[in-house]
């Protein structure tokens, strides 16, 4: 959402421009812990053809529907569970997805939170999918990060007291989501983000991220060995390895004076870079993709997309690589009766080697909101 159009009411919380953080738990704040706030989400798709580095087949399936219970549990903690419902290849998958507490007025623009829960690397990844503009996430987050990476840890975070909006946190995770995440270690996985905002006028905003991400890497004489059918599509656990990935992401905002219901353009851009894939990679050995994506909401029911992308990936083969490409484009056309109802109409083209199901297709989508459901973030 635009945060622009909450200037008044934040200027009065400090110097800070948006808080977009402490707005959300100031929802939630107040939530009954008696009558909890309960969301079904329901995301359903049709699919002309399978594309490469997806988990959705052809034909009709179960996307991304997840089943949310949110609470304030006190004055000092909230907590959320999700329960994700997807199909993959036959079988319906269930799994659990968040199960956190987060606390409440730390004081200096901390907060912790515990659990599994969603990374907050990158843009895209702490969002949840079904808040995305496109069908998928892009080729790059589907290689590197599963989709969506989720896992079990901790949290802080600290807002500075700065007159733009400046965050910075650390993660700690047990790491087991993340491909070549086995071992005995207490944790597998650490991250470290900061995030930039601000406006530049009543109509627009702007957000910069940096984020890194160490993965104390154990690949398996299994992995290096992988079947060369070059396939990873399982939506909660990235197919490509390292021990380092680096994500630089970029977003601004226009809506007229901040009222994002009836017009809205959002520009978003994200770059990862990851190295130090095994033992047997040389400094050639990386992966690297982008993607760029331009929404406009013409109507408060209608918008239409267009993203571009492209990754590049090292498959280990035993001692060697061999290398994968893989580049993505898609348009999309949406249709919003309300808040809680989108039906999308997508094509999607791709062209690259060494993967398979490297397909044009044509995907129809829906995804229906039941009961309350939290604000998302920038």
């Amino acid at each position: 959402m635009n945060l622009s159009r909450f200037r008044k009411p934040l200027r009065t919380l400090g110097p800070f421009v948006f808080i977009p953080f402490q707005l959300t738990i100031s929802i939630h704040a107040f939530a009954n812990p008696i009558n909890p706030d309960t969301s079904l989400i329901l995301d359903g798709f049709y699919n002309s053809e399978r594309i490469a580095l997806s988990e959705r087949t052809s034909s009709f399936g179960l996307g991304h529907t997840e089943l949310s219970l949110q609470s304030a549990v006190d004055n000092r903690f909230i907590g959320r569970f999700t329960t994700v419902f997807e199909s993959h290849e036959e079988e319906t998958e269930i799994e659990i997805e968040e199960a956190f507490i987060n606390t409440i007025g730390l004081g200096s623009g901390l907060n912790i939170r515990f659990g599994r829960f969603l990374s907050q690397v990158g843009y895209l990844n702490a969002h949840h999918t079904h808040s995305d503009a496109f069908s998928e996430r892009p080729a790059v987050y589907r290689a590197l990060l599963g989709a969506h990476y989720f896992d079990d840890g901790i949290r802080l975070n600290v807002l500075l007291p700065t007159p733009f909006f400046w965050g910075m946190g650390v993660e700690i995770f047990k790491g087991n989501q993340l491909a070549g995440g086995k071992g005995d270690e207490s944790f597998g996985v650490y991250t470290l983000n900061t995030t930039l905002g601000g406006d530049i006028s009543f109509s627009s905003s702007w957000q910069l991220g940096l984020s890194y991400v160490n993965h104390k890497l154990t690949v398996t004489e299994d992995e290096e060995d992988h079947d060369h059918g070059h396939d990873h599509d399982h939506s909660h656990s990235a197919g490509y390895s390292s021990e380092n990935l680096y994500i630089l992401d970029a977003v601004w905002k226009w809506a007229p004076l901040g009222n994002a219901r009836n017009q809205q353009i959002t520009l978003a851009g994200e770059y990862l870079y990851a190295d130090e894939l095994n033992k047997f990679a040389t400094d050639d050995d990386i992966h690297e993709g982008w993607y760029a994506s331009l929404v406009y909401r013409f109507h408060p029911q209608w918008a239409m997309g267009l993203r571009q992308g492209e990754v590049n990936l090292k498959q280990a083969h035993g001692d060697h690589f061999h290398d994968q490409q893989l580049e993505e484009t898609e348009i999309m056309l949406s249709w919003s009766h309300s808040h809680f109802s989108v039906m999308r109409l997508q094509y999607t083209r791709q062209q690259g080697d060494g993967l398979d199901n490297i397909n044009n297709t044509v995907s129809f989508q829906y995804v229906m909101s039941l009961g309350a459901h939290g604000a998302h973030e920038f």
